[in-house]
């Protein structure tokens, strides 16, 4: 059931993801999400059986749920602290990072390849990992996301603070806590391997529930803190392209009775809006017009009313505000994309 769970929680969250693929440049969380997602659903029972079946290996299922975790979650890691830093050093090729991953994956093979198995088994630690090749091959999984998920949290909560939009900073405060109970879950898949070794498997029993609770917390936290940016960007864009659209048809009246007078700047009035982009420009020269008109012909200003000047009042301090940048296309502090 734990298996069911986490898996439908990522999945979840590759759904959050995917309504934004053509805004977002960077597919690094996504890719990661569906990665691990791939990872997460091999380990559901009939999943793993029919797969390993298929392959005709027994338990290589296993293997390859395993190394798809562990790339995953480096991709993820990538992905956060790029999106978290403030400087470039995210952008650099992580050729440590890579190196150390590809050590990792080959000391996987290697210590599944030692592990005396009999047939497909749902359970694989708990059916194989008194056996030392077992409990290696679990503590190489487990100490390498420990590492990742540890520089990850850590990195989450050194720089939310420099975040300028709220959304950000409560994003990073759940994935770094939801790093907090991954560190957790390694521990305590390291007790449970110790104990397993030492034969003491009422003691591994007692902590397994621990173990499954913290798998849900790890997995809700990161996936909702993953998933806030993309939803409340998409949020916001809507936000804006109403505002916007209604910004453009009140202006539009106001232009007819002061730019549209004046043949040397006249706008074409049926321009077609083919993004959100254009409709900004097209609200921006609208302003810059109407401004222009009623500086050359003051006279022009008598046609508006009250309304008018307040609609004029609001595309400037729309424009001028945080909410659309014209002149820096750079986003802010950390908060490059997730």
């Amino acid at each position: 059931m734990i298996q069911v769970v986490a898996a439908a929680l990522i999945w979840l969250l590759v759904v959050a993801l995917l309504p934004g693929i053509r805004v977002r440049r960077d597919h690094s969380v996504l890719t990661a999400a569906v990665t691990i997602s791939i990872a997460l659903t091999l380990n559901i029972d009939q999943v793993y059986i029919g797969t390993d079946s298929i392959l005709g290996r027994d338990n290589v299922v296993d293997l390859l749920a395993n190394i798809s975790m562990v790339v995953g979650i480096y991709f993820l890691s990538r992905a956060i602290i790029r999106a978290a830093t403030q400087d470039e050093t995210g952008e650099k090729r992580d050729s440590a990072g890579v190196t150390l991953l590809a050590v990792v994956i080959v000391g996987l093979a290697a210590s599944f390849s030692a592990i005396v198995t009999q047939g497909s088994s749902t359970r694989f630690m708990v059916d194989y990992g008194d056996q030392w090749p077992a409990a290696l091959y679990s503590s190489i999984q487990f100490l390498y996301i420990g590492y990742v998920v540890s520089v990850t949290g850590v990195t989450c909560f050194r720089f939310r603070g420099d975040m300028s939009r709220p959304y950000f900073r409560t994003a990073f405060t759940l994935i770094g806590l939801g790093c907090s109970f991954a560190v957790l879950l390694v521990l305590l898949v390291l007790v449970m391997d110790v104990l397993h070794l030492q034969g003491r498997l009422d003691a591994m029993r007692a902590v397994a529930p621990i173990y499954d609770a913290v798998v849900i917390a790890a997995m809700t936290f990161l996936c909702v803190g993953l998933a806030i940016p993309p939803v409340a960007s998409r949020v916001l864009r809507r936000r804006k392209s109403v505002t916007e659209e209604e910004l453009i048809s009140d202006l539009t009246k106001i232009w007819d009775k002061t730019a549209k007078k004046r043949q040397d700047v006249r706008l074409v009035p049926n321009t077609e809006i083919v993004s959100q982009q254009d409709r900004a420009q097209r609200l921006h020269r609208m302003l810059v017009e109407v401004q222009d008109a009623l500086l050359v012909e003051p006279g022009l200003g008598s046609s508006l009313d009250i309304y008018d000047l307040s609609v004029l009042n609001a595309a400037e301090i729309y424009l001028a505000g945080p909410f659309v940048r014209q002149v820096s296309v750079r986003r802010g502090k950390g908060e490059r994309s997730l």
